[in-house]
């Protein structure tokens, strides 16, 4: 039995966290997944480039795939802690770093942690 190297292995995961993080938003249609499967193309060769980020991949390829929908359809994912104003979307932190999180900097919460935004009570 083949080892999956940390690569494939944090790969997988930011992929699995972040189609959850889709499913929970009922927006993971086939195109929305093309983008999941497009950032985890760049970010397979960005973490060969940099192995030392390896920790890194799931909060990027949110910012990947959140960077994408808004280019094609708007913001994602919405913000459901301020009920009032204008509708707006969440936002990864750290932009770069281990344990990536879904913030709301408006109001300063952290709302959750990629890949369980269907554990938020809307």
């Amino acid at each position: 039995m083949q080892q999956i190297s940390p690569l494939e292995q944090a790969l997988h995961a930011a992929r699995a966290l972040v189609l959850a993080d889709l499913g929970s938003g009922e927006v993971a249609h086939a195109d929305v997944v093309s983008l999941v499967e497009e950032s985890i193309v760049q970010r397979r060769w960005w973490v060969e480039q940099w192995p030392e980020g390896v920790e890194y991949v799931a909060g990027l390829v949110a910012q990947d795939v959140q960077d994408g929908l808004l280019e094609r359809y708007g913001r994602w994912p919405l913000c459901p802690v301020c009920g009032a104003g204008e509708p707006h979307a969440l936002d990864v932190e750290p932009e770069l770093g281990p344990d990536p999180h879904w913030v709301c900097s408006e109001a300063g919460v952290v709302v959750a942690p990629v890949g369980s935004l269907g554990t938020v009570t809307r």
